[in-house]
């Protein structure tokens, strides 16, 4: 299986923590997937011009490609005003709307304050539903307040981050022993 972790924004650290620490509980608990992690900030993405995501070059092709390949996702995004940054948009419109077909998509959203819980809801869920990701209903939303010192010190945001591990992986093993199923309904 393979794993990424998408950090959807160039600025700021909320997000690239809280996509980090999901890394490093994904590897505590499954060390036999492919884990890649996507830092917007550190990879140079062009804007989406209408291409085919595979006819761009360098880190924008990259980016493309490690999202088509992947089976389950993880998209860390700060808010921006109450939406969702435009350098996770112009991922967004790198792809193809099947881009996540058969995928299992997990959401971490942080934002300065608890006014903005549901942006996910009214942007980001609905967009996602659009390009076929099956969206795991419940989503971390981390508030400036659950860090200190560089790191999520909430212990329930730490549980709620686990929770979302979990459910992607069970996700990801049901939709895997299903096609197993498929398959060998099929092998004369």
């Amino acid at each position: 299986m393979k794993i990424v972790l998408l950090v959807g924004s160039i600025v700021g650290t909320k997000t690239r923590i809280a996509v980090r620490t999901m890394e490093d509980l994904m590897k505590e608990e499954n060390s036999d997937s492919e884990i890649v992690v996507l830092d917007l900030g550190k990879l140079d993405v062009i804007f989406s011009d209408g291409r085919q995501y595979f006819e761009y070059e360098g880190d924008t092709n990259y980016v493309a490609t490690q999202l088509m390949e992947a089976d389950g996702i993880i998209i860390g995004t700060p808010t921006f005003q109450s939406s969702i940054p435009g350098t996770l948009k112009n991922v967004f419109d790198l792809l193809p709307i099947y881009a996540f077909r058969d995928k299992q998509i997990g959401i971490i959203a942080t934002a300065g304050s608890s006014k903005h819980f549901l942006m996910v809801e009214h942007h980001l869920k609905p967009i996602l539903s659009y390009m076929k990701g099956e969206v795991i209903p419940s989503y971390v939303f981390i508030e400036e307040k659950d860090y200190d010192k560089k790191e999520i010190v909430n212990h329930d945001t730490i549980v709620r981050l686990k929770r979302l591990r979990d459910q992607l992986l069970l996700n990801l093993e049901t939709q895997e022993r299903r096609k197993k199923e498929i398959d060998s309904m099929y092998d004369f």
